[in-house]
């Protein structure tokens, strides 16, 4: 069973026309699986729909109509409990590093929040008496930030010391704390120059290869998503109009679309970094 289900999902909004108001559809029919540990690359221009069907998969904005499974829940029909566990298994990393950090709280802070947020009691201890609870908080905080590439004189820090691809790498040690199944990777590398995004890429590799992570990588860059990913999905207008295996979609596209999006993004240096 796959481990995310999309079924026929549609997303529409009112849209105000003079003294009508008509639906604005943003995603229409979309239809794809994704298998537990492999990364399915979602790819289109700015606008195609592909943030508007990742927050949906994350269970932010209902369907219009349609299904969307996660782990064979309907998450539309899943009670508190249920919907509870699933926001566990499923964590974002979105595209701006610069906004989704709150300036005012330390890295410790930030990367621990979801623990306690989560009320991880046996993991972090959270019973024990309030030293106790901090050293145990610092080492689990110290151990998400070393799995990215950053040491422990990061936690005492604030966001704005930071470079924006480390700022990503706290992003990305934050969504790894409550020991999520599956990644939304959306737009992870489009605001970081291009060889600190490659630097990003490769680190993403080397964790889901680590942890058996399944990723919804996000991009419109299709050099990026080659890379990274083992089967790519090609949205235009809200639509999945080809899906395949990477290197062969990439290799021998099928649509118009999916060349012109090859043509518009140059090769990265994913490789030797």
């Amino acid at each position: 069973m796959p481990l995310v289900e999309v079924i026929r999902v549609s997303k529409s909004y009112p849209h105000r026309t003079g003294l009508h108001t008509e639906d604005h559809t943003v995603v229409e029919s979309v239809s794809l699986e994704i298998e537990t540990g492999e990364t399915l690359g979602l790819v289109g221009e700015s606008g195609s729909g592909k943030t508007t069907l990742a927050r949906m998969i994350l269970g932010l904005v209902p369907p219009s109509r349609g299904t969307i499974r996660i782990d064979g829940i309907d998450i539309a029909r899943a009670s508190a409990t249920e919907m509870r566990s699933l926001r566990r298994q499923m964590q974002p990393v979105f595209q701006d590093p610069y906004a989704a950090l709150n300036p005012r709280m330390t890295i410790s802070q930030i990367v621990t929040e979801p623990l306690i947020i989560h009320r991880e009691e046996a993991d972090m201890e959270l019973s024990l008496w309030p030293p106790k609870r901090r050293a145990a908080l610092r080492a689990k905080a110290t151990a998400l930030l070393k799995q990215v590439g950053l040491d422990e004189s990061a936690l005492a820090r604030h966001p704005h010391e930071f470079s924006g691809g480390q700022r990503q790498r706290i992003n990305i040690a934050r969504a790894l704390a409550l020991r999520p199944r599956l990644l939304i990777l959306d737009e992870p590398v489009s605001a970081l120059d291009v060889s600190v995004g490659a630097q990003i890429v490769n680190l993403l590799r080397g964790l889901q290869s680590h942890h058996g992570l399944t990723y919804l990588f996000i991009s419109h860059a299709m050099p990026l998503v080659r890379y990274l990913s083992n089967r790519i999905a090609v949205m235009q207008d809200g639509r999945v109009v080809e899906t395949g295996d990477a290197l062969t979609l990439c290799v021998n596209p099928q649509q118009d679309y999916t060349r012109q999006l090859i043509k518009a993004t140059p090769e990265l240096p994913t490789a030797r970094v």
